[in-house]
């Protein structure tokens, strides 16, 4: 599961996407998946830059909270939970995920009710080997292998 954030000027927005890959090597580039209709499609196709952070399999009640209907800003949803700044998105960034990636959109695709967000790894933030990623199969989550 990856939560994918993005600063737009004084307000912090972020979402749980379950559409998230790679998608070059040279250049480092991902692909994210989120919902055309929703407010952060529209907020990604002003911000070129954001965030995306694969949560670890302790994080399971976080990814909860950012695919919560009706949701609150990101700063709400990370209060209690140890975040940064990122560097080079300005993005609030989840802490103990399994990596952070600082991101910069490239391409945009429209996709059926999803918008795709083809984008250049600018940044690994941080990458912490010993964690173990948090799944989703079939409506449930699995801790990673």
């Amino acid at each position: 599961m990856v939560v994918l954030t993005v600063r737009d000027g004084r307000d912090d927005l972020g979402t749980t996407v379950t559409s998230f890959t790679s998608v070059s090597l040279e250049p480092p580039m991902v692909l994210a998946g989120v919902a055309s209709a929703s407010y952060l499609a529209e907020v990604l196709g002003r911000r070129e830059r954001w965030a995306a952070t694969v949560l670890s399999a302790g994080q399971r009640a976080l990814a909860g909270r950012f695919a919560a209907a009706g949701r609150p800003g990101a700063r709400i949803l990370l209060g209690g939970e140890p975040h940064h700044r990122g560097a080079r998105s300005d993005a609030l960034i989840p802490d103990r995920g399994v990596t952070a990636l600082e991101c910069e959109t490239r391409q945009v695709v429209e996709a059926g009710d999803h918008t795709l967000f083809v984008a250049e790894v600018l940044a690994a933030d941080y990458a912490a080997h010993r964690e173990k990623p948090l799944i989703r199969v079939n409506r449930r989550y699995l801790a990673g292998t």
